[in-house]
């Protein structure tokens, strides 16, 4: 396997946002975990590669297919990277909002990722568990 780059991990994502399976596992290992930060519907653990496909679906569902990341910075050593995004979406079914920053650190083996984990900072945690949870948006009653 030559060396891990910036190039292959924003190839990872992009094989990732086509949604062709086929395409996406040359990326993301059959047997990949990944979990998930905060205390909401979607956190938790994703085992196998449908698992965390599964999860990818249902992001895109609940917010209707807005959710997009925006790559700010990517970080690599051997077998590990971390990329550095701003996630932004809107929830399908309500006027919630997200724009958050967010860093994934990603362990690889033989140019796939085998194991990932997201880490959202400060008030981003609190924006991202609302975004995502089943209650409605709290604002003002004027």
């Amino acid at each position: 396997m030559a060396e891990l780059t910036s190039d292959h991990v924003k190839s990872a994502y992009k094989a990732l946002a086509s949604g062709d399976r086929d395409i996406v596992q040359q990326f993301w290992a059959e047997d990949m975990v990944w979990q998930v930060p905060g205390h909401n519907e979607l956190s938790g653990w994703y085992h196998g590669l449908d698992g965390f496909l599964g999860f990818m679906g249902r992001v895109g569902e609940l917010s209707g297919g807005s959710f997009n990341m925006e790559t700010i910075e990517i970080l690599v050593t051997d077998d590990w990277s971390c990329d550095i995004t701003r996630n932004k979406g809107k929830r399908a079914d309500s006027d919630k909002r997200m724009d958050i920053e967010v860093a994934h650190v990603l362990r690889w083996r033989d140019g796939k990722v085998i194991a990932g984990r997201g880490a959202i900072f400060g008030d981003g945690t609190t924006e991202y568990d609302q975004f995502w949870s089943r209650a409605p948006v709290v604002g003002d009653t004027e």
